[in-house]
């Protein structure tokens, strides 16, 4: 018995709903259930430019006859739409002979509303077609696209270059060749139709026309919103989709892996519906009839949503190691061509204090390290920046000096020697500056005092 078989009637229906919306049918959705836990899909199709609807029937047995496609027929033609329309039955089992002979009857005599029916087999051809697979009693998504890892005019270094590119006092075009993973990881973008009408005795007091976009991380442990920069990069970067080739990135990347879509289609459908719907929920006030102000919950019906696509694609997830010197930089970020979305930045952080708010750093040439401007001092001797964690240190004329080692530091102990006095003082400007104002005021005062 195949997986197909084991689906229970509401599991199958979901599952039509995906095959059809990846077939390119428009507007896919599900009438509300009733008592025998029948639900018909209303979709439309264009055809030569023609909008076209097509009802489909979704039977969950072993064989479906004419009493069924016949029932179809009826309800095609009573269906209210300004259009052609059609008719579908789907069935994981297979159709008698009698029901077959009436849909060729249909066709050989150009009924307005004629019925395609699809069955067990068929349907396994359809699922493999658009990418879907069955596994555990489920429809998984195969998505074969992704957005690009990185720039193709720049290579897969470019992202690295561009973070040390504003560290002071170091070439970004020295930097050696990062080691590169990247994880494909599944996100799915709903987009859709929000358009509701809410009114009481006094009138419409709340209308929702809008189009929406849910962008869902779509991993094993269940669906979640992507955060706003997330959402941004892929919403910004979906037209610019390409294959996901494997075995291409294998050689550009140290390590690749791809991880698994968590649910169907449809509960993705459904998981972006309920958000929307509390989304747009809003509570308005208006005024009744006898001038009484009312207060009144206005939530979207999940008929008011209409769902206008479901695009699955992976996104790169980035992990970049620099080893630079005496020291390795890490640097995270989803990436979508030029674009990136930066998640841990260990490029910008200073080596003293851990910190990464600062505005600008400084890298030092004595131990390879990046700094903050507070962990940052110039060199005595030879007038370049130097960290405080590896200079060597002493007081000249009250003031800190910073060295690069002890021989530097020997080296201005001599010079200092030889300096004149004024020159010695000279190295504390601020005391200076202090002394002399002292200086001043006392000479204010005294005069003041003879006056």
């Amino acid at each position: 018995m195949t997986v197909l078989d084991e689906l229970s009637g509401f599991e199958f229906e979901d599952v039509m709903e995906d095959v059809f919306r990846n077939l390119g049918y428009e507007n896919v959705r599900q009438a509300d259930r009733v008592a025998d836990e029948g639900r018909d899909i209303i979709m439309e199709e264009t055809v030569d430019g023609e909008s076209r609807a097509v009802i489909v029937e979704c039977k969950h047995t072993d064989s479906v006859g004419r009493p069924v496609v016949q029932k179809l027929h009826s309800a095609v033609a009573t269906y209210d739409y300004d259009g052609p329309k059609r008719g579908m039955v789907a069935t994981t089992g297979r159709f008698t002979g009698p029901a077959e002979e009436y849909t060729e009857q249909l066709d050989a005599n150009d009924d307005p509303y004629p019925i395609e029916l699809l069955d067990g087999s068929d349907l396994r051809e359809l699922a493999d077609d658009v990418g879907l697979d069955l596994y555990n009693g489920r429809i998984e998504i195969l998505c074969d696209e992704t957005l690009r890892p990185y720039d193709p005019t720049r290579g897969p270094a470019g992202a690295v270059e561009d973070a040390f590119r504003d560290i002071e006092n170091i070439d970004a075009t020295e930097i050696p060749d990062p080691e590169l993973w990247v994880n494909f990881q599944p996100t799915v973008t709903v987009s859709a139709r929000v358009d509701a009408t809410f009114e009481t005795s006094v009138g419409i007091i709340h209308q929702i026309r809008e189009r929406d976009r849910v962008v869902i991380e779509a991993s094993q442990d269940g669906p979640e919103r992507a955060s706003r920069p997330l959402s941004r990069l892929v919403s910004a970067n979906l037209d610019q989709r390409i294959e996901l080739n494997e075995e291409q990135l294998a050689e550009t990347f140290t390590e690749l892996s791809t991880e698994r879509f968590g649910q169907t289609e449809t509960e993705y459908k459904e998981w972006s519906v309920d958000r929307l719907r509390r989304k747009h929920t809003m509570t308005v006030q208006y005024t009744g009839d006898n001038n009484v102000t009312y207060t009144k919950e206005c939530e979207p019906n999940q008929s008011d949503i209409s769902v206008e696509s479901i695009t699955p694609v992976y996104v790169p997830r980035i992990r970049a190691i620099v080893d630079f010197g005496r020291y390795s930089y890490p640097y995270e970020y989803y990436a979508a061509g030029p674009s990136r979305y930066t998640v841990n930045d260990g490029i910008h952080r200073c080596r003293q204090c851990g910190e990464a708010d600062e505005d600008s750093f400084t890298f030092c040439g004595n131990c390879d390290s990046i700094n903050c401007p507070d962990h940052t001092k110039t060199e005595r001797l030879v007038g370049d920046p130097v960290c405080t964690g590896c200079a060597v240190t002493e007081q000249f004329f009250y003031s800190t000096k910073y060295f690069y080692d002890e021989s530097n530091l020997e080296q201005f102990r001599a010079e200092y020697e030889a300096m004149p006095l004024h020159e010695k003082a000279l190295e504390n400007k601020p005391l200076v500056a202090g002394v002399a104002l002292a200086a001043v005021l006392l000479v204010l005062f005294v005069l003041s005092g003879l006056v």
